[in-house]
């Protein structure tokens, strides 16, 4: 659990992803916010200004990882999808920065305000978020371009950065992955129990490592994601756990999803090296 000493630390570390108002959400006025739910979750809601939040060990060894914590689209779970994961990197020789990227706004009846939106929105979640896709998808893929612009200035590889996310933040990878310019194109992606994106892979899509587990709702999608990865001649790798459930994360939960982020380290040192 972060503390606000820490937190406060965080915030002074944060990389603005855009210079001024990030294009897209000028008319935004609701006021980013962080606290804890009620099972203890450290959250981050009401992002407006997107950044990035780097960990760059002394000497930066291989790829670069962006990672998207997940939330619902609401909110960032920025402990055990976040910090936990780019400490984890950072104590291997991995640079990390983790993507603060825009939310949809919650008020003071969060968090049953998303709740009900997401009840709702069930049968229909990607048309329901279509009008805020576009500025978050915008979000992941200027962090790629913001990142490798300074590849020399933090001592990383501008050939070897590439984008995770969990669960929302695993659609946010997706989004990057299937949208891009040459010069936001990640070398590689990694969308951990993800609803996936639409549309059609690219000719020179990004190796992608996909880890969820069978006991989560949102199986379903990992598997056709890594399917249609596949089915276009591309690299992928799945990680079909037995159990997990959603969100784990870093979580120490004794089951078998536990072991997912040592699996992506080694798929690292192969499908990523020079």
């Amino acid at each position: 659990m972060t503390d606000q000493g820490a937190w406060s630390q965080f915030r002074k570390m944060e990389i603005p992803l855009w210079e001024g108002t990030a294009p897209g959400s000028e008319d935004w006025t609701q006021l980013e916010t962080d606290g804890y739910l009620d099972s203890g979750l450290h959250v981050v809601r009401n992002v407006v200004r997107p950044t990035l939040t780097p960990f760059i060990p002394a000497d930066p060894a291989g790829p670069t990882v962006i990672v998207a914590p997940g939330g619902a689209w609401h909110f960032l779970a920025w402990d055990h999808e976040g910090i936990q994961v780019a400490e984890w990197l950072r104590a291997r020789g991995i640079a990390a920065f983790i993507l603060k990227y825009r939310l949809l706004p919650t008020g003071d009846t969060f968090p049953r305000d998303y709740e009900e939106r997401l009840a709702e929105a069930r049968a229909d979640l990607m048309g329901w978020l279509a009008p805020y896709l576009p500025l978050i998808s915008a979000d992941a893929l200027q962090a790629i371009r913001l990142v490798r612009s300074r590849a020399s200035e933090w001592g990383i590889r501008p050939n070897q950065v590439g984008i995770m996310g969990f669960s929302a933040g695993g659609t946010v990878t997706s989004l990057a992955s299937l949208r891009y310019s040459p010069e936001s194109r990640p070398d590689f992606a990694a969308p951990i129990y993800g609803a996936g994106a639409p549309g059609e892979v690219p000719a020179d899509a990004p190796p992608i490592f996909i880890a969820c587990a069978q006991d989560d709702d949102l199986m379903p999608r990992s598997m056709e994601m890594f399917n249609r990865w596949r089915a276009s001649g591309r690299e992928a790798e799945l990680h079909l756990y037995a159990r997990g459930g959603h969100g784990f994360g870093m979580n120490q939960t004794g089951l078998p999803a536990q072991g997912w982020i040592d699996r992506f380290y080694e798929w690292l040192q192969i499908a990523v090296a020079e």
